[in-house]
């Protein structure tokens, strides 16, 4: 015989989200470089860039600052002149990972929130019916 349904049944796959993030980014200065060694002054850099990013304010309460910093430092070397494929395949892969393309924000369901650049296209968007109207005038 058949079992009758659960009362508020859970599913297995159950996705939290999606995550706003500040439009902004984050603010104050970012965390202390956890790698051993002084970071070179393209990682500083790119580290400072990185921890600006919308993004940055997940990776902070996520506790994901020793992979960011992998990244940065997998970033510049990629950026370098002759960077091997490898590498080039790895620093996509992080990218994925911590959510810096779009169909990767995607995934991990984070959006940015509205600012001023979503409300100015907005703005010029025209109602498909105002457009048939100056047509069939």
């Amino acid at each position: 015989m058949p079992q009758p349904p659960k009362f508020q049944p859970r599913r297995r796959n159950a996705r939290n989200g999606p995550v706003t993030l500040p439009a902004g980014g984050r603010s104050g200065p970012p965390p202390k470089w956890p790698l051993p060694g002084k970071p070179t002054a393209q990682e500083a850099a790119g580290w400072r860039e990185l921890w600006a990013t919308p993004q940055s304010v997940a990776w902070e309460s996520l506790g994901w600052i020793r992979t960011v910093a992998r990244y940065c430092r997998a970033m510049i070397a990629a950026e370098q002149p002759g960077a091997q494929a490898p590498l080039l395949g790895q620093v996509t892969a992080l990218e994925d990972r911590l959510g810096l393309t779009p169909k990767a924000m995607r995934l991990l369901l984070w959006q940015i929130g509205g600012d001023q650049a979503e409300e100015e296209v907005a703005e010029g968007v025209v109602d498909i019916r105002e457009r048939l109207r100056a047509v069939d005038a």
